[in-house]
């Protein structure tokens, strides 16, 4: 556990994160949050972070050493889509009891990673520590040796417990484990001037592929998403890429920074979401390969995509845009997308009567203050009473939100939205603007929301038969 320790310090020392270094040296120490009781998983635990941020590797297996409600609770919490293996989706758990909490689950463990090695053949095995193995000290780095050289194939120890922090932390973690056992083992088959990595997207309901298109045409060719729909061989060679995009600084900044350390991949912070945002996207990763040896004309070629994938998306969104018009919409959500669907909304004319930061960076909170012009409409915690009130007071006309708020916006009849990651539609690149906007405009025209504010019908009857004995 010291070296677990060692690196939770480590992370919370990051040289990219602009949040820890604008803290004085004791609270830096302190890191992002206190540490979650064994077993607590409010609002995500360390685990569970690891498990998000490393599930999207396809062709792995993903072993949880550990009860099974640690893998019942993690498994498939994120829609991120394959286009090939569907292994990642497989459930595998050593399901430890009480007998091997009493005489350790080591033994129970390597027979697990050997059965899986041999029905599923895959790519790697990933094991992950949990809170019950790490309390009894079960030495998961040694068990994960020892199955690699015994088996042959990669056998990584994700020892990031949910005890230890908070949900992003564990998203840090994982970006370590990449860094210490998969990036830089293997070497690629050749290397391009228009290589590049995309850092912290997940391609959730297949956002990637969204992006992807725009990228082929222009020749640039994505060595390595981390993690969205990757393959271990592709992280395992990202380490050759020219440049590398940022999607969400705060889940995996550490690897960014780190692989611009260790291998000279230059990186820049950016969004898919967004006309503006996307075309922002793709100047920049022209810059950065244009500097980095390819040729000039790449960005002539970029402004020519920008420019025809732009007009093409407003030309869509147009028929929208007098339903949408003055709209308010309130954006319960955090990280990246708090500023970046913000500019989104705003392009197709709606006003945001509010956008929540609890998860945000203060770089997301200013970049919220730039687009929004003020900080009056930024909430730290929005509680449900309030955003209930909100709604039922008609401050807004639709919530934008995760599944969890859905119920105070249905209790209080109006719109919703999922915008999380358990939504079923892709809002990335000019494609998932024009969807985004699609899809707003349905929720807000449904005929069903002026149909139940009407009273029930035997709420008439009483109401006449009132006024019928009143009158007699």
């Amino acid at each position: 556990m010291s070296d677990l320790h060692a690196k939770v310090q480590q992370v919370f020392d990051e040289p990219g994160c602009s949040t820890n270094q604008a803290k004085l040296t004791r609270d830096r120490k302190k890191g992002c949050s206190k540490l979650l009781a064994p077993g607590a998983a409010a609002g995500g635990c360390a685990f569970d972070g690891a498990k998000i941020a490393l599930q999207p590797i396809t062709d792995v297996a993903h072993l949880i050493h550990g009860p099974i409600a640690c893998e019942g609770n993690s498994w498939d919490g994120r829609g991120s889509k394959s286009s090939s293996s569907q292994l990642y989706r497989t459930s595998f758990t050593t399901d430890m009891t009480e007998q091997d909490i009493v005489f350790g689950g080591e033994k129970h463990l390597y027979k697990a990673i050997k059965e899986i090695a041999e029905k599923y053949n895959p790519a790697a095995v990933f094991v992950y520590q949990t809170c019950i193995s790490a309390m009894i000290g079960d030495d998961l780095e040694a068990v994960c040796k020892a199955a690699a050289r015994k088996l042959g194939m990669p056998v990584i120890p994700v020892n990031v417990p949910g005890f230890v922090g908070s949900k992003n932390l564990g998203n840090k973690l994982a970006g370590e484990v990449l860094l210490d056992h998969v990036i830089g083992t293997q070497e690629p088959e050749d290397t391009t001037p228009y290589d590049i990595n995309i850092i912290g997207e997940y391609n959730l309901s297949g956002e990637l592929w969204q992006v992807r298109p725009l990228l082929d045409e222009l020749g640039i060719r994505i060595l390595a998403c981390i993690s969205g729909d990757a393959k271990y061989h592709e992280v395992a060679r990202s380490h050759r890429a020219r440049a590398a995009m940022m999607v969400c600084s705060k889940a995996m900044i550490n690897v960014a920074r780190k692989m611009e350390e260790r291998y000279g991949i230059p990186y820049f912070e950016g969004s898919f979401y967004g006309i503006s945002d996307m075309s922002d996207a793709l100047r920049n990763i022209a810059r950065l390969l244009v500097d980095r040896g390819a040729a000039i004309e790449l960005l002539a070629r970029t402004e020519a995509v920008i420019a025809r994938e732009e007009s093409r998306a407003w030309q869509r969104i147009a028929p929208y845009r007098p339903s949408l018009l003055g709209k308010r919409v309130l954006l319960f959500t955090g990280g990246v997308k708090s500023w970046s669907i913000v500019a989104a909304l705003q392009e197709a004319g709606l006003i945001i009567a509010g956008t929540s930061v609890k998860k945000s960076t203060p770089g997301d909170k200013e970049r919220i203050k730039e687009l929004m012009k003020d900080d009056m409409h930024m909430f730290d915690d929005l509680k449900p009473r309030e955003m209930y009130k909100m709604l039922k007071d008609a401050q807004v006309d639709i919530m934008l939100s995760g599944g969890r708020s859905q119920f105070v916006a249905l209790k209080a009849k109006m719109p919703w939205l999922d915008i999380n990651q358990e939504r079923h539609e892709a809002y990335a690149g000019y494609e998932g603007v024009v969807a985004l906007v699609r899809e707003i405009a349905k929720a807000l025209s449904n005929p069903i929301w002026n149909q139940i504010r009407k009273p029930a019908p035997w709420e008439n009857t009483a109401t006449l038969n009132e006024r019928a004995i009143h009158i007699a």
